[in-house]
């Protein structure tokens, strides 16, 4: 008999909907009930999928300018799109759902309210360490860094399972944002990638060698790294890009575009021009870093300034030699050089076709089921 399984997703950023997506598709052909429940894009993402989605009350709200997280801007924006009634509309959801189980991804008030109800909370995340955000900020926000620590190391202990959708050690890409301790060790199962489709399954578009395809996820405040790409494919017209809008950028207010390149308007499927590309120009966003990862191709980072968990991520690229950690103020004579590294050194392409076979054996998805199955059944007897 299945299971009744509620997802939960965390809004901010795409990449949180587009896992949440690959466990859902997974639990319905393993024959579970699963519920959606988003807010903003991400519920739209979920309904455009052929997903219904439960509307859920926002939890995080993050801002910038200019390639950089406004930090203040972010928590003062949360606090003001803050549901007072946020908690009791949730349980009430819950409640009426039933669910056997909570999958929350990075949103910590369903979480909360799989504690209140006492019901298996499974939480997925790629960060542990969120204090980190804090450091370096003044006193005030210091201690509020603090707080925060204490708040999440309660909520790790509490959980059933905390998922990392990520290669296990030693190529875990998101390692530098983990600071698990004691028992709540014992709870981390490292999944792998969580694929909306095997790389076996997308259908590749051709695309004109060499190839780059440029992504900037859910942030309209990334625009200048598309500036950046447009200035750098006019200094050497042979290599080709594609770069791929977010839900909060118009492509239109990027003109001047040299032939080479080519600008699309957001699309959900973005693994096609992946499979076709031969290097990825993308933040520092870890749902995009394991995407591109998975179908082997090399990643240039552009990682948000002021943004230490995406910094760490571009930072372990860099080190590991799956590709190139950049800056927003790097010039664009620079970032063509690194782009040519990438394009013609082997290293780069050895390494990350090791992870895309490493993402196939692992098969994520399906890797949590059998997990929260094998759990279940224990429990059964």
């Amino acid at each position: 008999m299945g299971m009744r399984i509620i997802i939960l997703i965390c809004g901010e950023g795409l990449g949180h909907t587009s896992r949440c997506l690959a466990l859902g598709k997974e639990f319905l052909e393993g024959e579970h009930e699963v519920h959606f429940g988003a807010y903003g894009y991400s519920k739209e993402m979920v309904e455009k999928t052929g997903y219904p989605a439960h509307e859920i009350p926002s939890e995080i709200k993050l801002i910038g300018k200019a390639g950089t997280l406004d930090f203040k801007g972010s928590i003062e924006a949360t606090l003001k799109n803050a549901d007072i009634l946020g908690g009791p509309k949730l349980l009430k959801l819950i409640k009426d759902i039933d669910p056997d189980v909570i999958f929350s991804d990075s949103y910590y008030l369903g979480t909360l309210a799989g504690f209140t109800l006492r019901i298996p909370v499974y939480l997925i995340l790629n960060q542990s360490n969120m204090e980190e955000f804090f450091k370096n900020r003044g006193v005030s926000l210091r201690l509020l860094g603090e707080m925060t620590r204490r708040f999440y190391n309660q909520i790790f202990e509490k959980v059933n399972k905390i998922i990392i959708p990520d290669y296990p050690l030693p190529y875990t890409v998101c390692r530098k944002n983990l600071n698990f301790r004691g028992k709540v060790q014992e709870k981390v199962f490292y999944s792998g990638p969580l694929l909306k489709e095997k790389y076996e399954e997308v259908e590749q578009i051709t695309l004109k060698k060499p190839h780059t395809v440029s992504l900037i996820g859910g942030f309209g405040y990334r625009r200048p790294i598309f500036e950046k790409v447009i200035e750098t494919a006019k200094l050497d017209t042979s290599i080709n890009y594609t770069l791929i809008s977010g839900p909060s950028l118009d492509p239109s207010k990027l003109a001047d575009l040299p032939e080479n390149v080519e600008l699309l308007k957001f699309i959900e499927d973005t693994y096609p021009y992946m499979k076709g590309s031969d290097a990825v120009i993308a933040p520092g966003g870890h749902s995009t870093i394991i995407e591109a990862l998975s179908f082997g191709i090399p990643i240039l980072s552009f990682p948000d300034r002021e943004h230490s968990e995406q910094e760490n991520n571009a930072e372990v690229i860099e080190e590991e030699g799956y590709g190139r950690m950049l800056s927003y103020s790097t010039p664009p004579e620079v970032v063509l050089e690194c782009i040519r590294e990438v394009l013609e050194e082997e290293k780069y392409r050895n390494k990350t076709q090791r992870l895309r076979r490493l993402a196939r054996e692992l098969n994520g998805p399906s890797a949590v089921r059998e997990m929260l199955e094998k759990e279940f059944k224990e429990k059964a007897f």
